[in-house]
């Protein structure tokens, strides 16, 4: 490397430092990580990503980047932002459509071929013996995987989750080695254990030569005790040389390995190990990296650092328009599914108008979403056996039945001790009369979430947080409104501890 590219770099990490120090949103972090250096001669900063996505929100972004790269290098410096094309290219084949002898060659251990356009070659790795060093057993078998559905073509993709859904398509076609560690969160519902299990269905499928291992937190934890409690060492060697020689290896909802000291140490040590070879790691949890060290939690900051030294990207909450397009998805994936398989009760029709309302209606849950949709297709079917439609009284009906509101009873009490635990902040600095940056954005939506969840008045509510006036009260209500508005990385924190308290109630 010249030392013109060499300065290139280090200007660029002093850029990504400055734009973290000035809050810039995780994801969008995470796409400049994720960039290539490609140029700096003195005015003009370029850099080049595969993604069109990407290059599209850095150049959003640009004018902040901008600020920052003059800053560090102390004269006016502009952005150029290019689309790099790829010296490999590579399909990533998400079909999801499997025959029963296709099925019965992957049980016999034989690799799947699909046949694609002439127009657009499919370029594979010969396949290399698997490492004698992990146990066969320990390995999914692929005729487990053979009826998934979560693959890459049924996810259905929107402004929320595009980042996410375009960086575990990169890791699990193996090209871009950038991705790794690709730590992805988001509250529960919003596909993180699809895409998860769409990169171990495309490697299992598509690329032979890699061993692609999926554990959830509890499964990991579970295998680590079992072998820990064995009084022969051979049961503990064998478990560290299965995990450290693979080459994916995903934990799906690390966040329940958080009080579980002896398995995080193990955890660390595969992870080291992986990394030093070059292997890739995937983790998806609840919250982020950094937020997994709060409370009396397990994690500590050199451990949240290691998960958060890749790429972090958030699955935010599905809004009005992704809520649509999931809905006529799940609508049409499930007609034909339901039509191919001669299920009855499955066939009803929902009108357009109706699958708007059903969008409007709707929470941001997408299993909830998904099991809503099969709800109206069969109420749907029953009506048209009687000569009648699916109406709005019957969408409104179904989705108070999915997301019953006015049922449950929530204290402040208990508002308050989850905005405590969440922002890992004691009772009386919450209420109290310090205003530090730190305190503000939980008192804030502390008093937000009284004012959403219970029936108490600004005034009641002001007396609850320390005595604060009725304008204060106002205040702190239009300073979350402003800021979801603003920060959908913010919506989806509110609605996750909005979910932690309905659903503990």
């Amino acid at each position: 490397m010249d030392s013109t590219q060499d300065d290139a770099l280090l200007l660029w990490n002093d850029v990504l430092t400055l734009l973290s120090q000035k809050n810039m949103p995780p994801a969008a972090l995470a796409m400049l990580k994720s960039c290539e250096v490609v140029s700096f001669d003195g005015s003009t900063f370029r850099i080049s990503t595969s993604l069109g996505f990407a290059q599209r929100k850095i150049k959003q972004q640009a004018p902040a980047i901008e600020e920052c790269l003059s800053e560090a290098a102390f004269q006016p410096v502009s952005l150029e932002v290019e689309l790099a094309t790829q010296t490999r290219p590579r399909v990533v084949e998400t079909s999801s459509e499997m025959s029963s002898e296709e099925a019965q060659r992957m049980a016999q251990g034989q690799a799947l071929t699909h046949e694609a356009p002439a127009t657009t070659p499919v370029s594979k790795p010969a396949p290399q013996p698997r490492s004698q060093a992990v146990s066969p057993s320990f390995v999914d078998k692929p005729a487990d995987l053979a009826d998934s559905k979560l693959t890459f073509d049924r996810f259905v993709a929107g402004e929320e989750n595009m980042l996410a859904f375009e960086a575990a398509k990169q890791v699990a076609n193996g090209e871009n080695k950038g991705y790794n560690p690709l730590f992805i969160y988001g509250k529960s519902g919003l596909g993180k254990t699809h895409l998860l299990r769409a990169i171990q269905n495309y490697v299992v499928t598509n690329d032979s030569s890699r061993l692609c291992v999926y554990r959830t937190a509890a499964e990991f934890v579970e295998d680590y005790r079992i072998a820990w409690n064995n009084s022969e060492t051979s049961a503990r060697s064998a478990l560290s040389s299965n995990y450290q020689n693979v080459d994916i290896l995903i934990i799906d909802d690390i966040q329940n390995m958080r009080t579980a000291a002896g398995s995080i140490r193990f955890f660390f040590e595969t992870f080291n190990a992986l990394m030093a070879r070059g292997k890739q790691i995937v983790l998806a949890a609840d919250r982020s990296p950094s937020q997994l060290g709060m409370g009396e939690s397990k994690f500590d900051e050199r451990d949240t650092s290691r998960m958060d030294s890749g790429v972090t990207v958030s699955i935010q909450v599905p809004d009005y328009e992704l809520k649509l397009n999931l809905i006529n998805a799940f609508y049409d994936r499930m007609r034909l599914d339901a039509q191919q398989n001669h299920i009855a009760g499955m066939s009803g029709t929902i009108s357009e108008e109706m699958r708007q309302l059903m969008a409007e209606r709707s929470g941001t849950n997408i299993r909830v979403i998904e099991g809503f949709v099969q709800t109206c297709i069969m109420n749907a079917s029953q009506k048209e056996q009687k000569g009648q439609e699916l109406g709005r009284e019957d969408v409104i009906r179904l989705a108070n039945a999915k997301w019953p509101s006015g049922q449950r009873s929530v204290t402040v009490e208990q508002i308050q001790k989850a905005v405590e635990s969440y922002y890992d902040v004691s009772h009386s600095d919450l209420v109290g009369s310090k205003r530090n940056k730190e305190l503000m954005e939980p008192r804030h939506v502390g008093i937000w979430l009284t004012r959403e969840l219970t029936d108490n008045t600004l005034a009641d509510i002001g007396k609850k947080f320390g005595g604060r006036s009725h304008a204060t009260v106002k205040h702190s209500i239009y300073w979350v409104d402003k800021a979801m508005k603003e920060n959908r990385i913010f919506l989806d924190h509110i609605e996750t501890l909005k979910d932690n308290i309905v659903d503990k109630n």
